[in-house]
This record gives structure tokens, C-alpha cells and sequence, in this order.
């Protein structure tokens, strides 16, 4: 599995981190796992077309010690779908740059 992984989280990087995911993602239902939503605006044309499959959305898993962030672009209504796949080049940069804005807000340095 492809995935963008911030290791090396201190005790205090992993409770600013939980508190930010759950205010800003959805709960899984699993601990520790996260949906973050893609926005509209970078979807590609399948997952346009795909009303029913959305939203779509990246697994993040945070761990004591590590933020593990799939690169693949998963739809929370369908387990098997042709529009899930690795992110596009925008969505995978979409993907960096939002986490890297969560770890800059919560003053987390890696």
C-alpha cells in the first residue's frame, strides 16, 4: 500500500493529532482510524460521475507513534468500486498539503 507516514510522534504529537482528526474527519467506527474527505474540486471524472460512491475519502491511521495516510482514494458507501484507486497527482498533493497544515497549526515539528 502506497501511503504518506509521519513517524516518530511524541506523546503530546498524538493527542493535538487525535483531537484535529476528530474535529476535522469522520470516525471510521475503528479506533484510530480516520476518513478524511476529498473536496469536490479534485475528484476525478469517474468519482464525478459516481454520485452514489460518495464521498470520497483517504483512510488516515494514527498510531501512538506514527500518522499512516493511504494513498488511495476509497469511497465510504461501496467496499469495490471502479472509481477507488490511487490518488491523482493533485489528490495525493491535496493529501500532503492538508496534513502538513494540521501538524503546522498544531505546532507539531517532524
Amino acid at each position: 500500500m502506497k501511503q504518506y507516514v509521519i513517524d516518530q510522534l511524541r506523546p503530546s504529537d498524538h493527542s493535538k493529532l487525535n483531537s484535529c482528526l476528530e474535529m476535522n474527519c469522520r470516525f471510521s467506527g475503528f479506533p484510530g482510524i480516520y476518513w478524511l474527505i476529498l473536496p469536490d474540486d479534485i475528484l476525478e471524472k469517474i468519482q464525478i460521475e459516481h454520485q452514489d460512491c460518495k464521498p470520497f475519502c483517504f483512510a488516515l491511521e494514527l498510531s501512538e507513534i506514527a500518522l499512516s495516510c493511504e494513498l488511495l482514494v476509497r469511497t465510504i458507501n461501496n467496499v469495490r468500486c471502479d472509481c477507488m484507486g490511487y490518488a491523482s497527482v493533485s489528490q495525493r498533493n491535496w493529501l500532503i498539503q492538508t496534513i502538513d497544515e494540521f501538524l503546522h497549526q498544531l505546532e507539531i515539528t517532524v
